[in-house]
């Protein structure tokens, strides 16, 4: 076996779907309020809003990148307050984030994470009433979710626990390694 092959397998190996999906358990659970907010028209309309996301799917990407599509489920129960009325909305939606692996000097596995945008997040907005969908649509209630969920994530994917997690030093765990065995 060429050491290209050997360097190949053992990234393959190292990167293991199952061992990056562990890398993001740690966004599952997280709740977060938001808001209020104003929106619509003269900011008027006042949005609050209470953000779960759910726990992580991580697909592989075909190519010769190692790299993954990373789906975060999010639940958020929605309140729209106009002051004379209150309109209550339950929205369901997903985050895609794209993630690549690299490999870096001297010798670690970077997963690196495209930051999202509001495109990324994807969400289905239900309303009790018509009056309710059309203040939806007048106050922008889905660019609204979206712009603030892609914030969210991004400021949550940039803490130092998740960015550790992103950034394997191979060298050291491979000394321990062999510490352990008295090599």
């Amino acid at each position: 076996m060429s050491y290209e092959d050997f360097g190949r397998r053992f990234f393959e190996y190292a990167v293991s779907q199952e061992r990056v999906a562990e890398a993001f358990t740690e966004l599952a659970g997280s709740t977060v309020d938001f808001g209020p907010i104003g929106a619509g028209p003269g900011r008027l309309a006042k949005v609050t809003a209470k953000v779960l996301l759910a726990t992580p799917e991580l697909n592989r990407e075909s190519g010769d990148l190692i790299s993954f599509e990373l789906i975060v489920p999010l639940v958020v129960d929605l309140l729209v307050d106009l002051a004379v009325d209150r309109h209550r909305f339950v929205v369901d939606g997903a985050v895609h984030l794209r993630l690549t692996a690299r490999a870096a000097q001297p010798l670690r596995v970077v997963i690196d994470v495209d930051p999202p945008r509001t495109r990324d997040v994807r969400i289905n907005v239900a309303s009790e009433s018509l009056r309710g969908a059309l203040l939806r649509i007048l106050v922008s209630v889905d660019h609204e979710i979206k712009r603030f969920v892609a914030r969210y994530v991004a400021r949550e994917l940039d803490k130092p626990h998740i960015r550790a997690a992103r950034d394997i030093d191979l060298a050291a765990r491979i000394d321990a390694a062999w510490a352990m065995q008295g090599l």
